[in-house]
């Protein structure tokens, strides 16, 4: 006797009509309608034992009980992957072989044989089949006893349309494969894209939030002694940087984060602020600027700022944006010490406004200037 768990533990074996239905349910497509369209050439079982002057009953017999055999078995092989598509031609050629000797429309089961493989094996392979395919109805040609010339009609269409199906399913094979490797390559492409759209806008968001902690960390240490309330101002104001960090990390992994620019310019102002450096702005009031624009300008700006907090060692610094012509541009100058290589944000900086068409520039003299453009009919 076994107990309930065991019984749950053994596999349950199905058959009959739910075996059937469960294959069913687990194939990843139904039958196409060209499917049951190219089965029709299997009446050829039934159709070319005409060609013999005295065709014997079990002739026919024997052709519709290849029918009934072998359209499933197609169909098995047509609907999803599995033992019997992997060894598909084999079994086919197998059965052309039963069935030919005594019925000579089973050389018509050589095509299918054909069609199998070069829908589901490399083109090497397929062509190779394709050649055996037809050393094997041109010896059933020589050895058929039905006299000549109705001995062509019996076995010339099987010789040709071997080769007519075969290529056809070979250069559909060779094309699903490469429409499969397009389709790998642009999931890669796009993977390695949000990759590199999460990092650069973490890079620049943890690198300005980052930088302004240290700034008023720094600060609220200094302020503790002399004025404990004006530390614990800072430090509230740490907290809230902290809180606004988290939640555009999570906007920016999820990829709905959307940058106002006039919201990073008083982060800017305040970043500036608390590390001694005067900000002077001007915008283009006239100017509105699309969403994506908006978004590529308010990092940049992010970025630019974050680099003078760090790197510049200003007193002052200018944010002018303003639409010329055909460009909308962000200019942020500072009369800091200059210097330094392109990093990682100001690389960043470059494929965000690239991939809108614009440029960046970057000039060192008595400071560091920051030019970046955008067509205007990209930007507004």
């Amino acid at each position: 006797m076994t107990g309930p768990a065991e019984q749950l533990r053994r596999p349950t074996t199905r058959w009959g009509a739910a075996a059937l239905r469960a294959w069913w349910d687990g194939s990843p497509k139904r039958w196409s309608p060209t499917t049951f369209f190219t089965l029709f050439w299997t009446v050829t079982l039934l159709y070319v034992p005409l060609f013999d002057p005295t065709p014997q009953p079990v002739v026919f017999v024997i052709g519709a009980l290849a029918m009934a055999v072998y359209v499933p078995f197609y169909l098995a092989v047509d609907l999803r992957p599995g033992p019997l598509r992997e060894y598909g031609e084999w079994l086919t050629t197998g059965l052309a072989l039963l069935v030919t000797p005594f019925n000579p429309g089973g050389a018509i089961l050589l095509v299918y044989a054909g069609g199998i493989a070069g829908n589901h094996r490399s083109r090497r392979v397929a062509m190779r089949w394709l050649v055996a395919l037809t050393a094997l109805v041109a010896a059933f040609f020589a050895l058929s006893p039905i006299p000549l010339p109705w001995r062509f009609w019996a076995f010339g269409p099987s010789a040709v349309l071997i080769w007519v199906i075969g290529l056809i399913c070979i250069e559909a094979n060779a094309e699903g494969r490469a429409t499969s490797i397009r389709n790998a390559q642009v999931e890669h492409l796009a993977t390695v894209a949000e990759r590199e759209r999460i990092s650069r806008d973490l890079h620049d968001l943890l690198g300005h939030t980052l930088t302004g902690i240290v700034v008023r960390s720094q600060l609220a240490q200094r302020l503790v002694a002399a004025d404990p309330d004006a530390g614990v101002a800072e430090m509230a104001a740490v907290e809230k940087a902290a809180r606004e960090a988290l939640t555009e990390v999570r906007a920016t992994v999820s990829g709905w984060r959307q940058v106002d620019f006039g919201a990073e310019l008083e982060a800017a102002r305040e970043a500036l602020t608390a590390a001694g450096v005067e900000l002077a702005s001007t915008r283009d009031p006239d100017l509105v600027l699309t969403p994506s624009a908006e978004s590529a300008l308010g990092l940049a700006l992010r970025e630019a700022v974050t680099n003078v907090v760090r790197h510049a060692g200003a007193t002052r610094c200018v944010v002018s944006l303003r639409g010329e012509g055909g460009e909308v541009s962000l200019e942020v100058t500072d009369d800091g010490v200059g210097g330094g290589r392109d990093g990682n944000g100001l690389t960043g900086m470059r494929e965000r406004i690239a991939a809108l068409g614009g440029e960046v520039r970057r000039s060192l003299h008595g400071g560091t200037a920051l030019l970046v453009t955008l067509p205007r009919s990209v930007a507004t």
